[in-house]
Protein backbone atom coordinates (compact mmCIF):
# COMPACT_ATOMS: atom_id res chain seq x y z
CA UNK A 1 0.00 0.00 0.00
CA UNK A 2 1.08 3.71 -0.75
CA UNK A 3 2.85 4.96 2.17
CA UNK A 4 0.73 8.21 1.86
CA UNK A 5 -2.51 5.90 1.92
CA UNK A 6 -0.99 4.33 5.04
CA UNK A 7 -0.42 7.34 6.76
CA UNK A 8 -3.32 9.14 6.15
CA UNK A 9 -5.49 6.05 6.83
CA UNK A 10 -3.97 6.00 10.11
CA UNK A 11 -4.42 9.78 10.57
CA UNK A 12 -7.93 9.14 9.93
CA UNK A 13 -8.88 6.55 12.33
CA UNK A 14 -7.73 8.97 15.29
CA UNK A 15 -9.33 12.41 14.33
CA UNK A 16 -12.45 13.24 16.52
CA UNK A 17 -15.62 13.04 13.67
CA UNK A 18 -17.37 12.65 16.45
CA UNK A 19 -16.85 16.24 16.91
CA UNK A 20 -19.22 17.49 13.59
CA UNK A 21 -22.87 16.56 13.05
CA UNK A 22 -23.22 13.36 11.39
CA UNK A 23 -25.66 14.11 8.32
CA UNK A 24 -28.69 12.36 7.91
CA UNK A 25 -27.76 11.81 4.05
CA UNK A 26 -24.88 10.69 2.30
CA UNK A 27 -24.36 12.14 -1.05
CA UNK A 28 -22.13 11.06 -3.70
CA UNK A 29 -20.69 14.89 -4.54
CA UNK A 30 -18.29 16.14 -1.64
CA UNK A 31 -16.70 19.06 -1.07
CA UNK A 32 -13.64 20.23 0.88
CA UNK A 33 -12.90 23.80 2.18
CA UNK A 34 -9.46 25.07 3.21
CA UNK A 35 -9.28 28.05 5.70
CA UNK A 36 -5.79 29.80 4.93
CA UNK A 37 -3.42 32.19 7.05
CA UNK A 38 -3.87 31.04 10.73
CA UNK A 39 -0.38 31.14 12.79
CA UNK A 40 -0.56 35.22 13.35
CA UNK A 41 -3.86 35.26 15.34
CA UNK A 42 -5.70 36.25 12.93
CA UNK A 43 -9.49 38.12 13.33
CA UNK A 44 -11.99 34.81 13.00
CA UNK A 45 -9.66 32.21 13.73
CA UNK A 46 -11.71 30.92 17.01
CA UNK A 47 -14.97 31.47 15.10
CA UNK A 48 -13.86 29.54 11.94
CA UNK A 49 -12.24 26.55 14.07
CA UNK A 50 -15.97 26.56 16.01
CA UNK A 51 -17.63 25.86 12.35
CA UNK A 52 -19.25 22.08 12.47
CA UNK A 53 -18.17 21.03 9.77
CA UNK A 54 -14.87 19.42 8.85
CA UNK A 55 -12.08 21.81 7.64
CA UNK A 56 -8.81 21.89 6.00
CA UNK A 57 -6.57 24.52 8.61
CA UNK A 58 -3.57 25.97 6.67
CA UNK A 59 -1.32 27.47 9.13
CA UNK A 60 1.85 29.44 8.40
CA UNK A 61 4.96 28.34 9.90
CA UNK A 62 7.60 31.30 11.99
CA UNK A 63 4.56 33.15 13.30
CA UNK A 64 3.57 34.10 16.99
CA UNK A 65 0.61 31.67 17.24
CA UNK A 66 1.75 28.96 14.45
CA UNK A 67 1.53 26.20 17.26
CA UNK A 68 -0.50 27.31 19.03
CA UNK A 69 -3.26 27.51 15.73
CA UNK A 70 -2.26 24.31 14.46
CA UNK A 71 -3.23 22.52 18.43
CA UNK A 72 -6.09 24.32 18.54
CA UNK A 73 -7.48 23.16 15.05
CA UNK A 74 -6.18 19.55 15.35
CA UNK A 75 -8.28 19.39 18.96
CA UNK A 76 -11.15 20.62 17.41
CA UNK A 77 -10.98 17.78 15.08
CA UNK A 78 -10.11 19.44 11.82
CA UNK A 79 -6.89 18.55 9.94
CA UNK A 80 -3.53 21.10 9.59
CA UNK A 81 -1.43 21.71 6.67
CA UNK A 82 1.37 24.19 6.00
CA UNK A 83 0.64 27.05 4.49
CA UNK A 84 4.05 27.62 3.33
CA UNK A 85 4.71 31.71 2.23
CA UNK A 86 6.23 31.94 -1.57
CA UNK A 87 7.51 34.66 -3.52
CA UNK A 88 4.00 35.91 -5.81
CA UNK A 89 4.53 37.69 -9.23
CA UNK A 90 3.38 40.90 -7.49
CA UNK A 91 2.27 41.49 -4.05
CA UNK A 92 3.77 43.40 -1.08
CA UNK A 93 6.63 41.62 0.18
CA UNK A 94 6.01 42.00 3.62
CA UNK A 95 2.50 39.86 3.33
CA UNK A 96 4.88 36.91 2.70
CA UNK A 97 5.96 36.29 6.54
CA UNK A 98 9.19 35.25 7.56
CA UNK A 99 11.83 32.44 5.58
CA UNK A 100 9.52 32.68 2.60
CA UNK A 101 10.68 30.77 -0.20
CA UNK A 102 11.89 32.74 -3.03
CA UNK A 103 13.15 32.26 -6.48
CA UNK A 104 16.75 33.78 -5.66
CA UNK A 105 16.90 31.45 -2.85
CA UNK A 106 19.92 28.42 -3.44
CA UNK A 107 18.69 24.83 -3.96
CA UNK A 108 20.13 24.38 -0.75
CA UNK A 109 18.54 27.50 1.61
CA UNK A 110 15.05 26.57 -0.07
CA UNK A 111 15.53 22.82 1.21
CA UNK A 112 16.42 24.37 4.76
CA UNK A 113 13.68 26.40 4.81
CA UNK A 114 11.14 23.87 3.96
CA UNK A 115 12.60 21.32 6.66
CA UNK A 116 12.48 24.20 9.65
CA UNK A 117 9.15 24.54 8.01
CA UNK A 118 7.98 21.07 8.33
CA UNK A 119 8.84 21.00 11.93
CA UNK A 120 7.43 23.85 13.16
CA UNK A 121 3.71 23.01 11.95
CA UNK A 122 2.21 20.21 14.68
CA UNK A 123 -0.08 17.76 13.40
CA UNK A 124 1.19 18.88 9.45
CA UNK A 125 -0.03 16.10 6.78
CA UNK A 126 0.06 18.57 3.65
CA UNK A 127 1.29 21.58 2.27
CA UNK A 128 -0.17 24.49 0.43
CA UNK A 129 1.33 28.00 -0.95
CA UNK A 130 0.51 31.08 0.62
CA UNK A 131 0.75 33.67 -2.13
CA UNK A 132 3.44 32.09 -4.76
CA UNK A 133 2.17 32.87 -8.29
CA UNK A 134 5.36 33.75 -9.30
CA UNK A 135 7.45 30.29 -7.45
CA UNK A 136 4.37 28.00 -8.33
CA UNK A 137 5.56 28.49 -12.06
CA UNK A 138 9.57 27.77 -11.65
CA UNK A 139 10.27 24.37 -12.03
CA UNK A 140 13.54 24.42 -9.82
CA UNK A 141 11.93 25.09 -7.01
CA UNK A 142 8.91 23.86 -7.56
CA UNK A 143 10.37 20.35 -8.07
CA UNK A 144 12.28 20.90 -4.04
CA UNK A 145 9.05 21.96 -3.10
CA UNK A 146 7.61 18.72 -4.14
CA UNK A 147 10.62 16.68 -3.24
CA UNK A 148 10.00 17.66 0.29
CA UNK A 149 7.14 17.32 0.85
CA UNK A 150 7.32 13.37 -0.55
CA UNK A 151 9.92 12.93 1.94
CA UNK A 152 7.80 13.71 4.65
CA UNK A 153 4.57 11.96 3.16
CA UNK A 154 2.95 15.13 2.47
CA UNK A 155 0.33 15.66 0.06
CA UNK A 156 -0.01 19.49 -1.84
CA UNK A 157 -2.82 21.27 -2.45
CA UNK A 158 -2.30 23.66 -5.01
CA UNK A 159 -3.92 27.38 -4.27
CA UNK A 160 -4.02 28.03 -7.90
CA UNK A 161 -2.43 31.53 -7.45
CA UNK A 162 -1.04 30.98 -11.13
CA UNK A 163 -2.99 29.31 -14.50
CA UNK A 164 0.75 28.43 -15.44
CA UNK A 165 1.15 26.18 -12.34
CA UNK A 166 3.66 23.99 -13.03
CA UNK A 167 2.62 21.70 -9.84
CA UNK A 168 0.43 19.14 -11.15
CA UNK A 169 3.33 18.40 -13.82
CA UNK A 170 6.32 17.87 -11.29
CA UNK A 171 3.85 16.24 -8.80
CA UNK A 172 2.81 13.11 -11.26
CA UNK A 173 6.24 12.98 -12.44
CA UNK A 174 7.57 12.43 -8.09
CA UNK A 175 4.79 11.05 -7.14
CA UNK A 176 2.62 13.08 -4.80
CA UNK A 177 -0.93 13.60 -4.53
CA UNK A 178 -1.65 16.72 -5.57
CA UNK A 179 -5.13 18.83 -5.12
CA UNK A 180 -6.59 21.58 -6.98
CA UNK A 181 -8.13 24.53 -5.55
CA UNK A 182 -11.32 25.83 -7.48
CA UNK A 183 -13.12 28.41 -5.49
CA UNK A 184 -11.78 31.35 -3.37
CA UNK A 185 -14.73 32.59 -1.37
CA UNK A 186 -13.01 35.90 -0.28
CA UNK A 187 -10.70 36.72 -2.66
CA UNK A 188 -12.82 40.23 -2.65
CA UNK A 189 -13.28 40.94 1.34
CA UNK A 190 -17.13 42.26 1.31
CA UNK A 191 -20.23 40.26 2.50
CA UNK A 192 -21.62 40.51 -1.16
CA UNK A 193 -18.72 39.12 -2.90
CA UNK A 194 -18.15 35.73 -0.17
CA UNK A 195 -22.02 35.41 -0.55
CA UNK A 196 -21.93 35.36 -3.67
CA UNK A 197 -19.16 32.62 -3.80
CA UNK A 198 -20.91 30.85 -1.47
CA UNK A 199 -23.59 30.69 -4.16
CA UNK A 200 -21.55 29.95 -6.63
CA UNK A 201 -20.16 27.33 -4.81
CA UNK A 202 -23.32 25.72 -4.37
CA UNK A 203 -24.12 25.43 -8.21
CA UNK A 204 -20.71 23.66 -8.91
CA UNK A 205 -22.06 21.05 -6.53
CA UNK A 206 -24.94 20.48 -8.55
CA UNK A 207 -22.71 20.16 -11.58
CA UNK A 208 -18.86 18.64 -10.05
CA UNK A 209 -18.88 15.83 -8.00
CA UNK A 210 -15.83 17.40 -6.14
CA UNK A 211 -14.85 20.93 -5.40
CA UNK A 212 -12.43 22.46 -3.28
CA UNK A 213 -12.80 26.27 -2.06
CA UNK A 214 -10.73 28.49 -0.50
CA UNK A 215 -11.31 30.49 2.32
CA UNK A 216 -9.19 33.26 4.75
CA UNK A 217 -9.08 34.22 8.39
CA UNK A 218 -7.61 37.95 8.44
CA UNK A 219 -9.46 41.03 7.46
CA UNK A 220 -12.25 38.85 5.83
CA UNK A 221 -12.40 36.15 8.75
CA UNK A 222 -15.56 37.05 10.36
CA UNK A 223 -17.44 37.45 7.14
CA UNK A 224 -16.31 34.31 5.96
CA UNK A 225 -16.82 32.40 8.72
CA UNK A 226 -20.29 33.29 8.68
CA UNK A 227 -21.05 33.07 5.37
CA UNK A 228 -19.85 29.65 5.74
CA UNK A 229 -21.75 28.82 8.76
CA UNK A 230 -25.26 29.97 7.04
CA UNK A 231 -24.48 28.19 3.90
CA UNK A 232 -23.60 24.98 5.80
CA UNK A 233 -27.42 23.60 5.44
CA UNK A 234 -27.73 24.51 1.81
CA UNK A 235 -24.53 23.19 0.99
CA UNK A 236 -25.34 19.98 2.42
CA UNK A 237 -28.68 19.52 0.21
CA UNK A 238 -25.94 18.71 -2.42
CA UNK A 239 -23.07 17.27 -0.88
CA UNK A 240 -21.04 15.87 2.27
CA UNK A 241 -18.10 17.61 3.97
CA UNK A 242 -14.95 16.35 3.55
CA UNK A 243 -11.32 16.90 4.48
CA UNK A 244 -8.75 17.76 1.91
CA UNK A 245 -6.95 14.66 2.77
CA UNK A 246 -9.71 12.09 1.80
CA UNK A 247 -9.14 13.40 -2.24
CA UNK A 248 -5.46 12.43 -1.31
CA UNK A 249 -6.58 9.06 -0.46
CA UNK A 250 -8.70 8.52 -3.97
CA UNK A 251 -8.72 10.28 -7.44
CA UNK A 252 -11.57 12.25 -7.90
CA UNK A 253 -14.49 10.79 -9.85
CA UNK A 254 -15.32 12.14 -13.56
CA UNK A 255 -17.48 15.23 -13.20
CA UNK A 256 -20.94 15.44 -15.74
CA UNK A 257 -18.71 17.93 -17.61
CA UNK A 258 -15.79 16.04 -18.57
CA UNK A 259 -18.35 13.10 -20.37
Amino acid sequence: MHKYTIALLILTMFLPSFLFPVQAKAHTNKVAIVIDDFGNNMKGTDKMLSLPIPLTVAVMPFLPSTKEDAIAAHKKGHEVIIHMPMEPVKGKKEWLGPKAITTDLSDEEINNRLEQAIQEVPHAIGMNNHMGSKVTADERIVRLILAACKKHGLFYLDSKTNPKSVVPKIGKELGVPIIENQLFFDDVYTAAHISKQAQLLIKKLQEKPIMVAIGHVGPPGEITSRVIETSIPKIREHADFIFLSDLALSPPPVSKSDL
